[in-house]
């Protein structure tokens, strides 16, 4: 059995002094240890983040999805401990759903536990802006075939990992196709994965991603890029399937990471 004082929540902010009052009252409700990463926000999200008792780490500019989510690893593991669960703070990730969470780590078979909204459909659930489903639905077939994992939603970032597991992996990049580096290093260290049904909700299906990753086929490409990139360096480590059909011509990455929209 994990004990609370073994799980901190963490959670990446960028500009959300909309939701950051009500989001950080509810979790801390079902929180005793919260930690949040102000990814170089320029609005009153800093003022807002010192009326709650959470740790605060600043960037001084926005860093990125990929970079925050290293960074609130890294402080799980420095602060000791054990897991860490990881939410939005916009409103889309359900601070209710946190007991799950903790109830699933509980059960002590697995490394790796991932938020899926599309893993029980509710009659609840918000329709997603049909081009980041297309985009979501195809990566994460691919991430399947590949890897030989049966996810439903390789990209939702309401997730619970056990902070020892992931000690030793070499995780670089800052962007949103941070999940394509993570799948990959979880499959190659032989992590034991599952997902937990979480809600479907899109409060502003118009956010940006920020930059050239807008594009629907540019956002697919670099993804992809990001995955096979990622897939060939630990090919030793990966099934046959894995490797099936790249080349290395094929794998430069189109963009940088990109930040937090």
């Amino acid at each position: 059995m994990v004990k609370q004082d073994h799980i901190l929540v963490g959670i990446p902010v960028f500009n959300e002094s909309k939701f950051v009052d009500d989001v950080l009252r509810e979790v801390l409700t079902y929180a005793d240890h919260v930690l949040v990463i102000d990814d170089g926000s320029t609005d009153d999200t800093p003022a807002r983040l010192a009326n709650h008792p959470v740790k605060i780490v600043r960037h001084a500019v926005n860093r990125g999805y990929g970079r925050s989510t290293r960074d609130m690893l890294h402080w799980a593991a420095q602060d000791g401990f054990e897991w860490l669960i990881t939410m939005d703070c916009d409103l889309q990730h359900e601070p209710a759903l946190i007991p799950d969470f903790c109830e699933r780590i509980a059960q002590g078979d697995v490394d790796f536990v991932s938020g899926s909204r599309y893993l029980s459909p509710s009659d609840t659930d918000h329709m997603p802006p049909p081009d980041r489903r297309e985009v979501n639905q195809v990566v994460t077939d691919e991430i399947n075939q590949r890897l030989g994992l049966e996810l439903t939603d390789g990209f939702c970032g309401f997730k619970a990992y056990r902070v020892s597991s992931c000690s030793e992996m070499k995780l670089d990049v800052d962007g949103y196709d941070f999940p394509m580096q993570f799948w990959v290093q979880a499959v190659a260290a032989g992590l034991k994965i599952d997902e937990l049904p979480v809600s479907l909700i899109y409060n502003d299906p118009n956010r940006s991603f920020g930059g050239p990753l807008d594009d629907q086929q540019r956002r697919l490409r670099h993804y992809r890029s990001t995955l096979h990139e990622e897939i060939i360096r630990c090919s030793q480590d990966l099934p046959d399937s894995a490797i099936a059909g790249l080349d290395l011509v094929d794998c430069e990455s189109e963009l940088p990471g990109a930040s937090h929209g």
